[in-house]
């Protein structure tokens, strides 16, 4: 089905955040932006000089937009943390210009290039914002981040001479079809590495992430549950106003799901984080519950911690075996989303489905 009756998306996310109402200006010359680019950096890698010396542009569409590069971008901003995370894993910190919408701790991994970008907006960039920064490339991990109230749209930056990046899992439809969402994922990073020169490392990266997906469904064939199905899990995002916000079946937890060989038990729900209510929880009556801890994030009802002790209370869901018996896992928040820091979650679920017995 559609959607369960009442059911909608989370009102907010990693990604996203709070809207932030401000009037953006567009008066920013591109002659200005290019002039303000800075110069090589240390971390240039052969790729791009060879590139920019043989002038051969890198060429690709993102999100129903063709990008092309005649140099390597040398002033990029992104527009949420996944972005930048994916960037710092890159190794193109000092190509980036700007950075914003910090909603968790910098893994430690990433924190020392981290420091050296500068932030120009703790939460959602608006349009002002984001040219103080002269940027000669935006990513951002979903289209909702470039509206007229926060960076500015695609179209108003194209005017300016500005390319937009869009993550390829924010927009399926867009791209071949069939592929997975970790395939899309890492379609981005090998875009990534076209337009910055760095295929090498983005190539590399995209290997490595390959394999452990391939690991992590290694033993998908003998997973078994209730009754000698597949295990039914349910993912907690967040509780908000007391509603338990979940993973539908256009979230990435899905497709964690069927690689280690469990059941979505809300695979029915067309959306990524859809509201249900408690007692839909309990009638789904899943043989394990994923929590993404959001506590970082600081909202009431975000801490894994808040999660547990909301659904002991509860006289419906506390009742469920699941709860009792305490199969209950633990993950960050951030990583049920797409990210370069998915695969993390993704190897945490697939140990979870052996400790707690559902691989025989």
């Amino acid at each position: 089905m559609a959607l369960l009756p009442g059911a909608r998306r989370h009102p907010y996310s990693f990604q996203t955040g709070e809207p932030m109402r401000h009037r953006a200006r567009f008066g920013i010359p591109l002659t200005l932006v290019l002039a303000l680019a800075t110069a090589g950096c240390a971390t240039t890698t052969t790729a791009v000089d060879d590139r920019a010396a043989a002038g051969a542009p890198a060429a690709f569409s993102s999100c129903g937009r063709q990008l092309s590069f005649d140099r390597p971008p040398e002033r990029a901003v992104t527009l949420d943390q996944t972005s930048t995370e994916t960037l710092l894993e890159l190794g193109l910190q000092e190509r980036m210009a700007g950075t914003a919408n910090l909603k968790t701790k910098i893994p430690a991994q990433y924190q020392e290039a981290y420091a050296k970008v500068p932030v120009i907006a703790p939460k959602l960039a608006t349009g002002e914002q984001l040219r103080s920064a002269t940027p000669d490339f935006v990513i951002g991990g979903s289209t909702d981040l470039y509206t007229k109230d926060r960076a500015g749209t695609r179209e108003e930056l194209a005017a300016l001479g500005v390319p937009t990046f869009v993550s390829a899992v924010d927009c399926p439809q867009q791209n071949e079809a069939g592929k997975s969402p970790f395939e899309l994922l890492f379609s981005d990073y090998e875009r990534l590495g076209r337009a910055f020169g760095s295929e090498e490392r983005a190539g590399e990266l995209a290997r490595e992430q390959r394999a452990a997906v391939a690991k992590a469904g290694e033993n998908a064939s003998k997973a078994v549950g209730q009754g000698g199905k597949r295990p039914t899990v349910v993912y907690l995002y967040s509780v908000f106003n007391g509603m338990p916000y979940v993973a539908g079946r256009t979230g990435l937890p899905s497709e964690m799901s069927r690689i280690v060989g469990a059941q979505n038990a809300f695979d029915d729900v067309d959306e990524d984080w859809p509201e249900v209510s408690w007692e839909e929880v309990a009638r789904r009556n899943p043989d394990f519950i994923v929590i993404g801890d959001l506590s970082e994030r600081g909202r009431p009802g975000d801490s894994a911690a808040e999660k547990r002790d909301t659904m002991a209370a509860d006289p419906v869901v506390s009742r469920l075996a699941a709860v009792r018996e305490n199969r209950i896992v633990e993950v960050p928040g951030i990583e049920l989303d797409p990210s370069v820091r998915s695969v993390h979650a993704l190897g945490l679920l697939a140990a979870a489905m052996k400790d707690l017995g559902y691989v025989r």
